[in-house]
């Protein structure tokens, strides 16, 4: 079974040598996203707002696959700071609705601007 490497049209290529995500079968890995436009621009300098973009991406990527956030069986968030969790979490709620995706939250060094990031597991149908 071969893999489909996936790249939402029109949203920026990585810097870094990655694809946005890779399918293979029913499963696509979306990879870690940041909060990126489609210029390559950060987007906001909150943690709301970035979150915010960075779902976006994650949408986006999954869309371009094939996929929902109803197909994620797990995020992975990584974020810069504790004392961002809060805020990480009210947004996180608002833009998935109820019934989340199982999550695993690291903190971590993230290049300077970026104050997190998500990647995504999907299994489709």
């Amino acid at each position: 079974m071969a893999r489909t490497f996936v790249h939402p049209e029109g949203a920026a290529k990585p810097a870094v040598p990655l694809s946005a995500g890779v399918r293979k079968g029913n499963i696509l890995q979306v990879a870690g996203q940041v909060a990126f436009d489609q210029s390559g621009n950060v987007v906001g300098t909150t943690v709301a707002e970035q979150t915010r973009q960075v779902l976006s991406n994650v949408k986006a990527v999954l869309e371009a696959g094939g996929a929902t956030f109803d197909d994620v069986l797990m995020l992975r968030a990584y974020l810069t700071d504790v004392a961002h969790f809060g805020e990480f979490n009210e947004v996180y709620a608002e833009v998935l609705g109820g019934d989340y995706p199982a999550r695993t939250t690291v903190y971590v060094g993230l290049p300077p601007g970026l104050l997190v990031e998500i990647d995504a597991l999907a299994v489709l149908d």
